[in-house]
């Protein structure tokens, strides 16, 4: 019995270290693909920044300022866009945002643009109307393919299909702590009453051919810009997830091997310490 207590024990050991080695190599590649998706966030926001002061200042100094982007409705259906992960693996960081979106719209009639994996298996298996299932891979989603589904939700808005878009994305806060969020894209309520409050000045920039035009060109831009950079955002909370959860296996892999070959130490040496005894009951027979 001792022999094949060993053996057991040997051959877990053995396995606990491949995947140690396994989780220890996708530690180092989250690590690696986090510090790329923290760049791109950082480089990304100046331009949108920029878009936000353009349509900012037309709304806040046109006289009689009106668009549809900006014009309060009755919410009789929504529409989420919901970025979550291709894969699993990353603590509870697709479970958190999909929860969210969950309790959000549990009274709503709703629909989704969802984006990621992980994303369009939920809604799927929950019979939720999905918008569209063509970035299904997060990881492959470019800023071009962000500009098409803000331009694609933008058109879908104006003809009436819902009448609130909602973004719904993972937060990257630091290494330890990723929070999942949702921010309201459309309609852009406080633009329509800045305009009425300030009830126009004038306007330092020209605008052609004509600043309302101008701003509704602007909106679905911007919109894109949003949703790259809630993109980068939740990309990087998904890689520090992915590395605090590896980094956690890792160790809690060192532990078991550390306390298998405590126990495989100690079943050797009952193994010597039976042999031993049975020899020299032997010989003294």
């Amino acid at each position: 019995m001792a022999g094949v207590s060993m053996k057991a024990i040997k051959t877990r050991i053995k396995s606990m270290s491949s995947t140690k080695q396994i989780t220890k190599a996708m530690e180092m590649v989250a690590a690696s693909k986090l510090r790329k998706a923290q760049n791109k966030a950082l480089e990304s926001r100046p331009y949108f920044e920029t878009l936000y002061a353009a349509f900012t200042d037309i709304a806040a100094n046109v006289q009689d300022f009106s668009s549809p982007f900006t014009e309060h409705r009755e919410v009789k259906k929504s529409c989420y866009i919901v970025i979550a992960g291709d894969r699993g693996l990353a603590g509870g960081y697709n479970s958190n945002i999909l929860k969210l979106v969950t309790a959000q719209a549990a009274q709503k009639d709703f629909c989704v643009m969802p984006i990621g994996k992980k994303a369009v298996e939920y809604f799927r298996h929950c019979g939720v109307p999905i918008v569209s299932e063509t970035y299904a891979e997060a990881a492959e989603v470019t800023i071009g393919d962000c500009f098409t589904v803000a331009k694609l939700l933008s058109k879908l808005f104006l003809s009436g299909e819902f009448d609130e878009i909602v973004l719904a994305y993972t937060n990257f806060v630091s290494v330890l702590n990723q929070s999942p969020a949702t921010i309201p894209l459309l309609p852009l309520e406080h633009l329509g009453k800045t305009a009425e409050k300030d009830g126009g000045s004038a306007m330092l920039t020209l605008y052609e051919p004509d600043p309302v035009t101008v701003f509704d060109a602007i909106i679905p831009e911007y919109l894109g810009g949003l949703i790259y950079g809630a993109l980068c955002e939740s990309v990087a909370a998904e890689q520090a997830a992915r590395r605090t959860a590896m980094d956690s296996a890792t160790k809690n892999a060192e532990e078991m091997i550390a306390d298998l070959s405590l126990k495989y130490n100690r079943a050797r040496q009952g193994a010597i310490t039976q042999e031993i005894t049975e020899i020299v009951g032997g010989s003294e027979a």
